[in-house]
């Protein structure tokens, strides 16, 4: 009786353990990456940059809104905010709470498909699907019925109230310290929303720095950016793949880039030209899949250091 039934009974309970770590500890133990990136001018000081990403705030997550909080004694240059801020139509007044001191700061954002739209119940093995066929996201249709709005224009307002600056197919400036930083962004790839034709014609001439912005980091997006010549991208969207595997990494991307490049720093090359990329693992979960395995929430301090000379 014990053989035939201790081996099962061993897998099973060691499957509770690890879901029960996942949902009770990773998915709240916040982590800060530091990264150095050398793509400014040579001469120019270094910038500290603070990207937050996939917040995916639900009403009551109070560590979360604490650490959030607590990230502004980083006294970053600026913020940028790649978006899904939101899993669950009544958590803008929290996140604007969460976010409250970090908007003391210079700051620019753009929106993924979390903040127009509420998450759906999904079977988790359809991100595996959706991977070996190439297809995610909406595909550019309409949400089917029953999708929650979420009031994504409330916290578009609170954003520009603070000043942040809005990257919805658009540009934007940021003075930090008397330099000139230049910031194009896009709408969300991952529902299509971008249009990548109302910002081309690459990096502002007369800025000191110009970099890119986007909450999903699909290929066409990236070879757009790259080609253009903008030295950096930031992105989020993955969180990292968010159920990992120790020791080998990311099962899926829930976009079109390569597992390797699912978090972290890295680079792209599109058009002989070559960016960095760097891709935040996000700070929350869907509220249908509150877990989290060797990938644990995060946000990223960058420093932006002057390149070789020439």
């Amino acid at each position: 009786m014990r053989a035939r039934y201790g081996v099962p009974l061993g897998i099973t309970a060691v499957g509770a353990a690890g879901l029960a770590y996942a949902a009770g500890f990773e998915v709240r133990s916040f982590r800060l990456r530091r990264v150095s990136v050398p793509v400014l001018p040579p001469g120019m000081r270094p910038l500290r940059v603070l990207q937050v990403s996939d917040i995916h705030m639900v009403g009551g997550q109070r560590k979360k809104q604490r650490w959030l909080q607590s990230l502004a004694g980083l006294r970053p240059d600026f913020v940028i905010n790649t978006g899904d801020n939101l899993s669950d139509p009544e958590g803008v007044p929290e996140t604007l709470d969460a976010l409250g001191p970090l908007m003391e700061f210079p700051g620019a954002y753009v929106f993924g498909s979390n903040d127009y739209y509420g998450p759906k119940l999904r079977n988790p093995a359809r991100y595996l699907l959706e991977r070996a066929s190439g297809r995610h996201g909406l595909n550019g249709n309409a949400p089917a019925v029953g999708v929650i709005h979420n009031p994504w224009e409330e916290l578009r307002d609170g954003f520009d109230a603070a000043g942040w600056a809005n990257l919805t197919n658009t540009r934007g400036n940021l003075k930090i310290d008397g330099y000139d930083i230049a910031l194009t962004g896009l709408d969300d790839p991952h529902i299509k929303r971008d249009r990548y034709a109302e910002v081309a014609g690459g990096p502002e001439e007369a800025a000191d720095f110009s970099m890119a912005v986007v909450h999903a980091p699909y290929l066409r997006v990236l070879d757009a950016f790259t080609a253009d010549r903008y030295p950096l991208i930031l992105a989020g969207h993955t969180h990292g793949g968010q159920l990992c595997i120790p020791f080998y990494g990311a099962l899926v991307t829930n976009c079109d880039i390569d597992a390797e490049r699912v978090k972290g720093l890295s680079s792209h090359r599109a058009g002989g030209q070559r960016s960095y990329l760097h891709v935040s693992a996000g700070c929350g979960t869907n509220r249908y899949t509150p877990v989290r395995f060797a990938c644990p929430p995060e946000a990223t301090l960058l420093t932006l250091t002057a390149r070789d000379r020439d």
